[in-house]
């Protein structure tokens, strides 16, 4: 069997039945992806990017799987169209978002599609309160700081709220 490794997703929807979209979303990745061994809870964030658009759900997940990098992104992009997401413009608003944020202890990766750790979540409030209630501690590979440290370092102003 091969190895399992630990990644670190982070999920989000703005569109139809938001709850609804991240509890199909978990399911389909336990089912499709690996073992979901822990979740945030959910957050409602303020737009990002563009903001003339509705508010988001966000949460965070922790997941096992003996996937690869590179195969667990296509089974991720697999799960978004499933569930019908259509990309019409970069921030846009959509039915489910599934970023790989952490894949591994030590794993970085500057690939075509696909940048891991995800090159933009040190700078986002919505990816790092969710992450760290269930990864504070996981040390950045690139940065060699604790997800707790980034994020009372962050300086995003953007409302990010647990509910």
């Amino acid at each position: 069997m091969l190895e399992q490794k630990e990644a670190y997703l982070l999920l989000g929807t703005n569109l139809g039945d938001r709850s609804g979209n991240l509890r199909k979303a978990v399911e389909l990745i336990d089912y499709e992806v690996g073992k979901v061994f822990i979740c945030s809870s959910v957050y409602e964030t303020a737009a990002w990017g563009k903001t003339d658009q509705p508010g988001f759900l966000n949460q965070a997940l922790g997941v096992k799987s003996a996937l690869t990098p590179l195969t667990m992104l296509e089974a991720l992009l697999h799960i978004e169209q499933k569930m019908g997401r259509v990309r019409l413009e970069k921030w846009g608003e959509r039915l489910i978002d599934i970023d790989l944020i952490f894949y591994g202890k030590d794993t970085i990766l500057n690939e075509q599609h696909l940048k891991l750790p995800h090159p933009e979540m040190h700078k986002r409030r919505f990816v790092l309160e969710p992450l760290n209630e269930i990864a504070g501690d996981y040390i950045h590979p690139v940065f060699k700081e604790k997800v707790s440290s980034i994020l009372s370092n962050l300086n995003d102003e953007l409302a990010v709220q647990k509910i």
